[in-house]
């Protein structure tokens, strides 16, 4: 007779410190045109996810949408296939195909049964190699964007993120908003250009997570590595200097709002700087989750919002704080007076250790719970790759996190948080 085991409700399950975080390390192997593959080998279950990873190509004010046109496109038509049959053989076989554009990076992204693999491939090649960007496929993208941007820009908090990354990133592709004369610099000759001196080995990392096996890797330098040249321009991936503006208040005049969105922070490094995940911490506890200083003010003590919340974004050429936020447009003078008392709190008083306690649990926490699958690892291998980073990063920043004291945090804040220095965005009513 099997004992049968009750569980104990009445007290809590013991609480343990998160020792280390363990990452998965990929294999390298560069393929017969020398372009680089990195592989994560789960070995369980059939499904493989292939990343090709290219550098957006140098910024030009003039053609603005170029790195983000041709990558949404690619989709669109080759000279073989349309983009019907590219979605129609994909979706045959039950794989998945996306493309993303970041600002820094473009990729096409495939989602596959390994034992589908050498019919899936060849459609990306198709995609990779040889899309044409058709005259009638771009008329109907740049209608449908514009139609996109009509809708968002009566949005208060996408006017305020916009208006506060131009004034942050300047004229770059990272203070970008476009515009509907924008759209119309498109072409096809210009967008073939851009893709054939983007879209080539030197400018590309492949990253494939899942069961990848020997056998994978082969087919995919059958189809990526040995017809697959580079084109006879080399991809210029530099990018223009960032110029943050000198004018340092911005306000977009709604009379009508109900509602201002407000966007408030400065420039500030990114993940290669020695005090980032310090400074993470930091932000953690300032708007970084639901338990966050600024939550508990403006949202459960004044009830000016339903969210509100900071971040850092690190990017490869620059990086910024923010605060964001949408209040009723009767409070926005008075939300941004309490957010500025939150700030100037962790300049002049000690973050109590209980509560510097919880937020380095939660921070390590979250870091071991973003390590769910085999995804998760080429995921946060990417993270420090494209950043020029090891390893070792993830190392100091859990170190950091679990030894952070309560007087170091004081110290970050009076180094790098200066209200006085802050860019402030306010759409709506103010």
């Amino acid at each position: 007779m099997t004992q049968q085991m009750t569980p104990d409700r009445k007290t809590a399950p013991e609480f343990r410190d998160i020792a280390n975080i363990s990452l998965i390390r990929p294999e390298l192997i560069q393929l017969d045109n020398g372009c680089k593959v990195y592989s994560f080998n789960s070995g369980d279950q059939d499904l493989v996810r292939i990343e090709w990873i290219f550098h957006n190509l140098r910024f030009n004010p003039a053609k603005p949408l170029l790195n983000v046109a041709v990558n949404t496109m690619l989709t669109e038509g080759t000279s073989k296939l349309s983009a019907a049959q590219i979605a129609d053989q994909v979706d045959f076989y039950g794989a998945f195909l996306q493309v993303d554009y970041g600002y820094d990076n473009s990729q096409v992204v495939l989602y596959t049964l390994t034992k589908h693999l050498a019919k899936t491939l060849p459609v990306l090649k198709e995609l990779i190699t040889d899309s044409i960007f058709p005259e009638k496929e771009l008329e109907t993208f740049v209608r449908n964007q514009q139609q996109k941007l009509q809708v968002s820009l009566q949005k208060n908090d996408v006017i305020a993120r916009r208006t506060f990354n131009k004034a942050i990133y300047g004229d770059t592709s990272y203070g970008l908003g476009a515009n509907f004369e924008d759209y119309k610099t498109l072409t096809s000759q210009d967008m073939l250009a851009h893709f054939k001196r983007m879209y080539q080995p030197s400018n590309c990392t492949i990253i494939a997570a899942g069961k990848v096996e020997k056998s994978t890797l082969r087919l995919i330098n059958q189809q990526f590595g040995k017809e697959w040249e580079n084109y006879v321009a080399i991809a210029d991936t530099s990018q223009p200097d960032l110029e943050p503006a000198a004018q340092h208040l911005y306000i977009v005049e709604k009379p009508d709002a109900l509602q201002s969105a407000i966007r408030l922070g400065l420039p500030m490094f990114n993940r290669t700087h020695p005090d980032f995940p310090a400074f993470q911490v930091l932000n953690t506890i300032l708007g970084g989750y639901f338990g966050s200083r600024l939550m508990a003010n403006i949202r459960e003590d004044k009830g000016y919002t339903y969210g509100i919340g900071s971040g850092l974004s690190s990017l490869e050429n620059g990086a910024a704080f923010f605060i964001a936020s949408e209040v009723g447009a009767d409070v926005c003078r008075d939300a941004i007076n309490e957010i500025e008392k939150e700030v100037n709190l962790l300049k002049t008083e000690l973050v109590p250790e209980e509560e510097l306690s919880l937020v380095r649990n939660y921070t390590l926490g979250s870091l071991l719970g973003s390590l769910e699958n085999i995804f998760s690892h080429a995921d946060k291998f990417k993270s420090i790759y494209f950043a020029g980073l090891d390893y070792d990063y993830y190392e100091r920043y859990t170190h950091v996190v679990k030894n952070i004291t309560a007087e170091e945090i004081l110290h970050l804040a009076q180094k790098y948080l200066d209200t006085e220095k802050f860019y402030r965005v306010i759409a709506g009513k103010y």
